[in-house]
């Protein structure tokens, strides 16, 4: 019996169940969803879904992409951030790619006090299925894992991806990013706003990430998504909050979650999103391309802390002329 897995084809002395063939390639199911003829096989029916000559299989697991933790954080000033009637302490979202092994994504991640990290979903490398996997190092029931579909560009694509990461962890909350153009890697709204619809169909909590336009947020609001990530500046490019006015109508035109989503580059970019009224702010690279990605991931904490309480606190009135701080009256 021949069997493509992951795009390589492979022989078999006999039929096999799903079950046995994930025995033999010795890959551990609990810890993976399997599709079989681009049709998911729920973990359920492993044991009696006899595969067949010809069959096509996909075996994906997460990789570095995207609870509380034993009650060890401080809540930081204000309300808790509530996404989907979820609660989270801290309002710093990061990823788990690029770092240089998982141990320097552990500690990271740790660093920062975030608890929801942001994951992909690629193939098991079947060859090898015994190297280490993401949930070895972030723990799944320590940490909420947000499935992304990050070089997804089609619906359909995100669409299965997240279908695939529902099959493969049951989580249900996820982040939409459907791109449209390679280069800069900006969302393709259109298609995105057709994948929301049929995620939210399919009982998915929808986080979305989308551009800095404040109609284009008010429509995926009107979508029923769980909140509305708007870019800083294009994925990757560390150059900060771009467009603060459109940062600023957005979270003034929208109730649900605004939060900030790729181009943070330094701590000081992350506090002017939180200080423009942001209930978040998402990254990876920033952190994990730093000199010492564990002290940035420390900088960044402090920073959306910092951001959120001076947001809350209410700045200053900006003057066109000096104004003392001491009286000038009864001057010697």
């Amino acid at each position: 019996m021949q069997l493509t897995i992951n795009g390589e084809a492979r022989e078999f002395a006999a039929a096999l169940t799903v079950e046995l063939l994930l025995a033999e390639l010795r890959i551990d199911g609990r810890r993976v969803a399997l599709e079989r003829n681009l049709e998911i096989v729920p973990k359920s029916a492993y044991r009696e879904t006899i595969l067949a000559d010809g069959d096509r299989i996909e075996i994906v697991q997460f990789i570095g992409g995207g609870e509380d933790t034993n009650g060890v954080r401080a809540e930081p000033a204000g309300e808790p951030l509530v996404v989907a009637g979820r609660r989270f302490a801290s309002r710093l979202i990061v990823g788990t790619g690029k770092y240089k092994d998982f141990s320097e994504t552990r500690a990271a991640v740790e660093a920062s006090g975030a608890e929801m990290v942001t994951v992909a979903v690629r193939r098991v490398n079947v060859a090898n299925p015994g190297q280490p996997m993401l949930s070895q190092y972030i723990d799944p029931t320590r940490y909420t894992y947000l499935p992304n579909t990050a070089g997804c560009f089609t619906a359909e694509e995100a669409v299965r991806t997240l279908k695939l990461a529902r099959e493969a962890g049951g989580w249900t909350l996820v982040k939409l990013e459907v791109l449209g153009n390679e280069q800069t890697l900006y969302p393709d709204m259109p298609e995105t706003l057709r994948a929301l619809e049929a995620l939210i169909g399919d009982g998915f909590d929808v986080m979305v990430y989308c551009s800095d336009d404040p109609v284009y947020s008010q429509r995926l609001e009107e979508a029923g998504c769980a909140a509305v990530m708007p870019l800083a500046a294009p994925i990757g490019s560390g150059l900060g909050i771009r467009n603060p006015d459109n940062i600023r109508l957005i979270v003034g035109q929208v109730s649900v979650p605004v939060i900030v989503d790729a181009g943070v580059g330094t701590a000081s970019d992350a506090a002017v999103a939180m200080e423009l009224g942001c209930d978040g702010v998402l990254m990876n690279t920033a952190i994990a391309e730093a000199r010492e990605p564990v002290r940035m991931a420390r900088a960044m904490k402090l920073a959306v802390e910092a951001g959120r309480e001076a947001y809350l606190a209410g700045r200053m009135a900006k003057r066109r002329y000096a104004d003392p701080s001491s009286p000038l009256a009864g001057l010697l």
